[in-house]
């Protein structure tokens, strides 16, 4: 019988399974709670559940956290993790810690859904390693899982507040998996990290889009937007050319009717869209929205030919926003120093091995 990843179970799910296999339904209370809440890393850690029933369990259960490559800690406190599956491809996971001084104390982890990216976005270094696979809703929650184990041997009181699913990969070309371990995230018995404080990040999967904010409406909607012009957002974000400025943005406010929440637009700044002409555009673009725009001076990423525009550039480019009434804010950066952008690291391991 092939085993079922217990970290892609919901709690009645895992009961049931219990229930057919001879042991009772109370069962999969316990272990969704020993997996999701307590981020146990083999049976034998399981202390109210009789030796018997472990071994059965592991019958028709697999087990089976990620290997961590490598560790990398910023001297801002964010820490990258490099990860490896079971099929030894890697992903990267991003912790990064907010202090009640800068902004709200929390602690937030951005979870990769794909293995590389089917995207392409010029400035990222996911997208240049090319897409591999989707992630299995296990290896989702269990970024989550294996970095609050590695960080509770350090502090057992730490907790993950927030998760932002803005690693590599589109999560919404792995829409089903990443509704289902937000459910699982979002479970009482396991993290219960609410709703609201977790956010889906988008390059404009405009059917998927509408189809989050019907089936979960309170998690937050980000988009890449990086371009307020069509012609420049193609060259940027080749998806654009599926799904233009017009059927995004109107996917957008389908979202606020739906949710009456507004939508964060990630914008990166650099060398090419840093301009009065992308700011004014901006402006037009996000009239009548509701919005909050995130400025992101770019990360330097090797071989993409893109750098960031001085900051007298990105200070007049705030101000035009700010003078339309546009909420706008500087992205709190965090971790230039460990290669923080999406796959950097994993492109510096893969350079570091040819």
């Amino acid at each position: 019988m092939e085993k079922i990843d217990c970290r892609s179970l919901l709690e009645a799910e895992l009961s049931e399974l219990c229930l057919s296999n001879g042991l009772s339904k109370f069962r999969g209370k316990q272990i969704f709670q020993w997996v999701q809440q307590k981020a146990i890393a083999d049976w034998e850690e399981i202390s109210n559940i009789s030796q018997a029933d472990k071994e059965r369990i592991s019958k028709f259960l697999s087990l089976r956290p990620a290997t961590l490559i490598r560790e990398q800690k910023s001297k801002d406190g964010t820490r990258k993790f490099l990860f490896e599956l079971a099929d030894g491809e890697r992903i990267e996971t991003v912790l990064m810690g907010y202090e009640k001084d800068k902004s709200r104390d929390r602690q937030t982890i951005c979870v990769s859904t794909q293995v590389g990216c089917p995207v392409g976005c010029l400035f990222c270094a996911t997208g240049m390693e090319g897409f591999k696979r989707n992630l299995t809703i296990g290896e989702i929650t269990g970024q989550v899982l294996d970095v609050l184990r590695i960080l509770k041997k350090e502090n057992s009181e730490f907790r993950i507040t927030n998760i932002v699913f803005m690693g590599m990969g589109e999560p919404l070309l792995n829409y089903d998996a990443v509704l289902k371990a937000i459910s699982i995230l979002n479970s009482h018995d396991g993290q219960n990290i609410g709703l609201r404080k977790m956010t889906v990040s988008t390059s404009g999967v405009v059917p998927k889009i509408i189809q989050l904010a019907k089936d979960s409406p309170q998690v937050g909607l980000a988009i890449s937007l990086h371009s307020s012009r069509d012609e420049v957002r193609d060259k940027l974000i080749p998806i654009n050319k599926k799904y233009p400025l017009a059927s995004l943005m109107a996917a957008c406010r389908t979202y606020t009717q739906l949710t009456n929440r507004r939508v964060t637009f990630e914008f990166a700044l650099n060398n090419a869209n840093t301009n009065r002409l992308e700011a004014q555009g901006l402006v037009k673009l996000l009239k009548g929205i509701m919005a909050h725009v995130n400025l992101i001076p770019v990360n330097p990423v090797q071989r993409s030919g893109v750098c960031r525009p001085t900051r007298g550039e990105m200070l007049m480019f705030k101000k035009i926003l700010e003078d339309a009434k546009i909420a706008v804010s500087f992205r709190e950066e965090k971790g230039l120093d460990i290669d923080a952008a999406c796959g950097q690291l994993r492109q510096r391991l893969e350079c570091e091995k040819a």
